[in-house]
C-alpha cells in the first residue's frame, strides 16, 4: 500500500513533496543504483528460491520480490522455480512453474535442462546455504553450471569465515554468475576480501519493504486487544540464536517505570528448528517469563502471519527490538521491515543492523546484555520526542527500500548481467521442445 497523505507535524511539505530521486539527508544511499541507459531488459525471468506458502524468510522474500517484479514490469515477465525440503509439498501459485527437491541432485540438472529450453532469457537465484542439497549447498552448483542464460544471484548469507567447503561452493557460485547482489555494504567488501569478487561484479540492493504509511502506533493496537500497552515488539521465525530471553530479563526493570508494557513476540518456531528440537526454545521463554514474574507481560503469537496481519502487528510497536546474538546476521528482513513502518528500534549491533541504523535511526545495545536493553527502552518511553524523531528518520531513510524501487533495481542489475551476453545460447534442444517448455513456464500468468 502507499501512504500519499503522511504528515509529522512538522515541516509536511518538505517530507511529503520530496521527489523520488532525491536522497534523503542530503546524501545518495550508497545503496541506490544508477539507470542502464539503452540497455534492454530481459522479457522472461526465473526465479529461484524457497516460496510461499513454505514458510521462511526466503520464500517471503521470494515471493515479495515476484510479486514487486509483476506489479513493475507485468505477469507475463516472471515464473519461479520452487526449491522443495524432503518433509513437506505446498500448494504454489501458479507462478510457481517448476520444482526442485532439494536433496534430489538430479532434480537440479532437470531443472536446468528445462529452463534452457524454455526461452527463459535470464536466472535470477536466491540464495542461503540451508536451502540446497549437498554438502554446504552445493547441490546447487550443478544447476548453476548447466544453465546457459546469465544469472544474477541474490546472496542472503554471505559468510566472513566460511569452511572449506562453504568458501568452494561460494566462490562457484559467484563465478557462474553474471551477477551478485547482496543487501548490506558489510557483505559486498566480505565478498571482495574474502571471496576474491571483482567489486564491479556486485550490486548493492536493499532488502525490500512494503509502502507502508507513516501512522502513530495506537491506530493498531484495538485490533490486537492491546489497546492502551506501550508495545515492544519482536518478530520472525523463533530459534535460539534471536536472543529474545535477553529482551524478556529486561522486562523487570522496564516496568517498574512503565507498568502498561507488554512484550510481544509474535512468530512461529522456523521448520528447522521444530523438526530438530521442537518449540524447546519457546517453552523455555516461557519459564523464563514465569520465574521473572513477567508472564502476563509477555504476549506470545505461535503462528506465521499473513502480509495484512503483519502490517497490523508492527503498526503496533511503540518500539521494535532485535535483541539478535550473533554480529553475523548479514541480513534483516524483519529489521528492514520495521525501519519502513517508522519504528523506533533497538537492536544489537550486528552487521546490517550497524548499517541501517546508522546516523540516530536507532539504537544499538551489546551483545546479551538485558541492562543495556532495558536502559534504551526506558530512554526512548521517558522521552516522547526523541523517539518520535528516531521513528522519523528511520522511516525517511526507508523510502528507498520499498519494494517498487527494489525492483526497478533488480531489473537494472538483469540488465547489466545481461548486456555481458549479448545472445542467450540454447544448445541441443529442438525448436519445438523450447516452444513446448517455455509454453509450460509462462503461459497463464
Amino acid at each position: 500500500m502507499s501512504a500519499p497523505n503522511i504528515s509529522f507535524n512538522a515541516q509536511p511539505k518538505t517530507l511529503i513533496l520530496r521527489d523520488a530521486q532525491t536522497p534523503v539527508f542530503g546524501r545518495k544511499p550508497a545503496f541506490s543504483l544508477q539507470p542502464a541507459p539503452n540497455r534492454p531488459f530481459p522479457a522472461r525471468i526465473a526465479v529461484i528460491g524457497n516460496h510461499l506458502p513454505r514458510q521462511c524468510g526466503i520464500a517471503t522474500f521470494t515471493t515479495d520480490l515476484s510479486d514487486a517484479i509483476t506489479a513493475e514490469y507485468g505477469a507475463a515477465v516472471l515464473s519461479v522455480v520452487a526449491i522443495n525440503d524432503s518433509r513437506s509439498s505446498y500448494a504454489y501459485p501458479t507462478r510457481v512453474r517448476l520444482q526442485i527437491a532439494e536433496g534430489d541432485i538430479s532434480s537440479y540438472r532437470e531443472t536446468a535442462n528445462s529452463l534452457n529450453a524454455g526461452g527463459v532469457d535470464l536466472v535470477c537465484l536466491q540464495h542461503e546455504y540451508g536451502i540446497f542439497g549437498g554438502k554446504a549447498g552445493g547441490h546447487v552448483l550443478e544447476l548453476l553450471q548447466r544453465l546457459t542464460m546469465p544469472v544474477v544471484t541474490t546472496l542472503h548469507t554471505v559468510l566472513s569465515q566460511p569452511d572449506l567447503e562453504q568458501r568452494i561452493v561460494m566462490q562457484q557460485i559467484a563465478a557462474l554468475s553474471d551477477r551478485l547482489i547482496v543487501m548490506s555494504k558489510y557483505s559486498s567488501r566480505v565478498l571482495r576480501d574474502v571471496f576474491g569478487v571483482p567489486a564491479e561484479k556486485i550490486d548493492l540492493v536493499p532488502h525490500g519493504i512494503p509502502d507502508l504509511p507513516f501512522e502513530q502506533p495506537e491506530v493498531y493496537k484495538d485490533a490486537l486487544a492491546i489497546a492502551g500497552k506501550l508495545v515492544l515488539l519482536t518478530f520472525g521465525l523463533l530459534s535460539p540464536n534471536k536472543g529474545f530471553e535477553n529482551v524478556i530479563r529486561a522486562l523487570p526493570r522496564i516496568l517498574a517505570g512503565h507498568g502498561d508494557v507488554v512484550y510481544v513476540i509474535a512468530g512461529a518456531t522456523h521448520p528447522h528448528v521444530r523438526a530438530r528440537e521442537g518449540d524447546q526454545y519457546r517453552d523455555s521463554l516461557q519459564v523464563l517469563a514465569r520465574e521473572l514474574g513477567v508472564e502476563r507481560e509477555v504476549i506470545f503469537h505461535n503462528r506465521f502471519f499473513s502480509p495484512m496481519e503483519m502490517a497490523t502487528l508492527v503498526g503496533s510497536a511503540d518500539i521494535y527490538i532485535t535483541p539478535y546474538c550473533h554480529v553475523a546476521q548479514a541480513v534483516s528482513g524483519t529489521l528492514a521491515y520495521a525501519m519502513g513502518a517508522g519504528k523506533a528500534i533497538i537492536s544489537t549491533p550486528y552487521w546490517h543492523a550497524a548499517e541501517l541504523l546508522d546516523d540516530g535511526r536507532g539504537t544499538l545495545v551489546p551483545f546479551e546484555n538485558p541492562a543495556a536493553i532495558a536502559d534504551a527502552a526506558i530512554d526512548l518511553l521517558d522521552n516522547d520526542a526523541k523517539r518520535h524523531a528516531m521513528r522519523k528518520r528511520a522511516y525517511l531513510y526507508a523510502r528507498e527500500m520499498v519494494w517498487s524501487r527494489v525492483a526497478q533495481s533488480y531489473m537494472r542489475s538483469f540488465s547489466r548481467a545481461q548486456a555481458h551476453r549479448t545472445q542467450s545460447v540454447h544448445l541441443g534442444f529442438p525448436a519445438q521442445a523450447a516452444e513446448k517448455v517455455a509454453a509450460s513456464l509462462f503461459s497463464g500468468v
